[in-house]
């Protein structure tokens, strides 16, 4: 009792560290995918920063390249102020001579529609030189500039530019500058230009000016790490890098000053792979979720075990109690009339004989039992070892049933044979006794009293057959393989007054298969049970 209780404080112990175990890996999993998640997150957010400094970069660079050409340009315009808002203004032709390169087109064709313009904030007039524009063009011009200088347009800026036209025209480049007078603007000057010329400014910027720093992309060119798009307001593409991979990392920063541009940088693959020192982490919960599954199935497995253990104890020590209870009643009889003989108190020779065949059929029960037990050892250790020979099986069945007779007569029980003529069988004569005394046993325990217990022979193709009938209950169809197992006893006969140990039938099976047979039991004629061998012919 002590041992049992201290068997399963142990296990019960076990199965808290166990459940220990798998908490703390569930917490250390967690923390991976915690710290997974955050480095992650870093990486993300580091790869979005390096496209914000990268796009930022770009917009600095575009406003650099135009107010080098455009504030020369409109020098004489911004650099002093006017004395007076009723000053005189310049004559817009003035620019022809600054402003000549600003903008230029590529083409004679395409240059023909320039022209250079004044607007006077003071009475919102047009005054242009050069080319003629249409009349919708002069009302679009006018209302933007106007619109533009008041709500856009900053006093410390050199240029302003435009992209844009009259609804459904073509939509033109105009860059201008305002004339400021001591309480506010008072004109805008401009030029009309080629949208084509802001391409190659932007163009220039991507492929001279680092958009990053050197230490972060060693010295890589911009191309192969940030992807560049540039469009105007009505979302008309200016300027596209070559290649187009694309990542998530991207950012966005308007070129207010330069049409109201928005450029769009975006962080290659190749960009992810050197700023984030290799490609960003992905998500590990599948592997953590996979692990975590994995422990808890070694886990369940170990506490199956451990109950299995547990179970397979307590058959032992069942076993064991079962065993000591089958010795005790052989030894007592052998015993006690062991003691009869040797105090004399025979009357006669009658009594002396009765007493004799009492000691060897007790003797008998118990080698029988004890040669069992060895057999059952052998075959957990999986030690036994055969000397096959060949058999006339139905003459070896016979006789192993009449060194039977008596026992069996002393419970009653009555013994007949079926034994098929000229079977022969290859098998080792001991093991086959064993395993014919142990199926006469059992028909011999659990069959009625004053029964009958059928034993045959018969053969086939494939073997020969040994095979014993009771007159017993049966065995119930879903139980029928489980009574093959070691410490195995159905719940009637654990309940039952019937001394057994549960390894005959297991030790008859083992004994079957090592000779390359089969053991199995089905349902007899008679309503009990047949339990049949078959061995190799």
């Amino acid at each position: 009792m002590q041992s049992a209780r201290r068997l399963r404080s142990n296990a019960l112990l076990l199965a808290a560290l166990l459940l220990g175990t798998l908490v703390l890996a569930t917490m250390l999993a967690y923390e991976a995918h915690d710290a997974a998640r955050s480095h992650r997150a870093a990486a993300e957010r580091s790869l979005h920063d390096y496209a914000a400094v990268a796009a930022f970069e770009l917009v600095a660079g575009v406003s650099e390249s135009l107010q080098s050409s455009l504030a020369p340009a409109f020098a004489f315009i911004t650099r002093s102020r006017a004395s007076s808002p009723y000053d005189l203004l310049p004559a817009p032709a003035l620019l022809a001579e600054t402003a000549d390169s600003v903008l230029a087109c590529n083409t004679a064709k395409d240059s023909a529609g320039r022209f250079y313009f004044r607007v006077d904030f003071r009475n919102d007039s047009l005054a242009t030189a050069g080319a003629i524009p249409a009349a919708s063009v002069r009302r679009w011009l006018t209302d933007t500039i106007v619109k533009h200088a008041h709500t856009v347009y900053q006093e410390d800026w050199n240029y302003a530019v435009l992209i844009g036209g009259p609804r459904g025209e073509p939509a033109s480049t105009y860059a201008y500058a305002v004339k400021f007078a001591e309480h506010g603007a008072i004109a805008a000057y401009g030029v009309r230009g080629c949208e084509t010329r802001l391409g190659p400014a932007i163009a220039g910027v991507v492929a001279h000016r680092p958009l990053l720093p050197a230490s972060a992309t060693g010295g890589a060119p911009n191309d192969s790490i940030v992807s560049v798009t540039v469009r105007d307001a009505a979302g008309h593409t200016l300027f596209q890098s070559e290649r187009t991979e694309l990542t998530a990392y991207a950012a966005d920063v308007p070129l207010v000053q330069a049409g109201s541009l928005t450029a769009r940088v975006t962080i290659r693959p190749h960009g992810v792979a050197i700023l984030a020192l290799g490609a960003v982490p992905g998500s590990r919960v599948s592997l953590l979720v996979g692990l975590l599954t994995l422990t808890a199935a070694m886990i369940g497995v170990t506490v199956m075990q451990l109950r299995r253990e547990h179970e397979l104890s307590r058959l032992r020590s069942d076993f064991i109690s079962s065993v000591s209870h089958e010795l005790r009643t052989p030894l007592s009889q052998i015993l006690l009339f062991a003691e009869t003989l040797n105090l004399g108190r025979i009357r006669s020779d009658e009594e002396r004989h009765a007493a004799t065949d009492v000691i060897v059929q007790e003797g008998r029960r118990l080698m029988h039992l004890v040669e069992n037990i060895l057999h059952f050892s052998r075959a957990e250790r999986e030690m036994t070892r055969l000397g096959v020979e060949p058999l006339d099986l139905s003459a070896v069945v016979c006789a192993i049933v009449e060194d039977w007779r008596p026992l069996a007569a002393a419970a009653d029980v009555r013994i007949e044979t079926q034994l098929a003529t000229d079977v022969h069988a290859v098998a080792d004569r001991s093991a086959l006794r064993q395993m014919l005394l142990n199926l006469l046993d059992n028909a011999v325990k659990y069959g009625p009293a004053s029964g009958t217990v059928i034993v045959g022979t018969s053969a086939n193709g494939t073997g020969a057959r040994v095979w014993v009938e009771d007159q017993g209950q049966g065995i119930p169809a879903d139980q029928r393989e489980l009574v093959w197992s070691s410490y195995y006893r159905l719940d009637r006969d654990a309940r039952s007054a019937v001394a057994g140990s549960g390894i005959g039938l297991y030790v008859v099976r083992e004994l079957a298969r090592l000779h390359g047979g089969s053991a199995w039991v089905e349902a007899a004629a008679g309503g009990g049970a047949r339990f049949v061998v078959e061995v190799p012919v």
